[in-house]
């Protein structure tokens, strides 16, 4: 167990020394003077496609009569017996207590 709270304390102890590394350089982020905005170059504009319309696309083929597929037929399942979800009464072996005080 002290063996564990060493490891435990290492841990901790290198986390607080590679925290130190990065606050020095937010802190040398923060004092550096405002540079001056550089302008970007504009982007250039991508070009739209045209949109199709409608007459000039292909006509899809037609989906053949499908009244001329054999039928097929399945074999009957056998029937999967229930079971009953009713939970029956426990008898008591003691009756239950009265609700009048004599």
């Amino acid at each position: 167990m002290a063996s564990f709270n060493c490891f435990i304390l290492a841990l901790f102890a290198a986390l607080m020394f590679s925290s130190i590394d990065v606050d020095l350089a937010a802190r040398r982020l923060q004092q550096l003077p405002i540079l001056p905005k550089i302008g970007m170059p504009p982007l250039p504009q991508p070009t739209i496609p045209t949109v199709l319309k409608p007459g000039s696309l292909p006509r899809l083929p037609s989906i053949p009569n499908l009244s001329s597929a054999p039928k097929v037929t399945l074999p009957s399942f056998p029937l999967i017996p229930m079971i009953s979800t009713t939970i029956s009464s426990i008898p008591f072996l003691f009756p239950p207590p009265s609700t009048t005080s004599s």
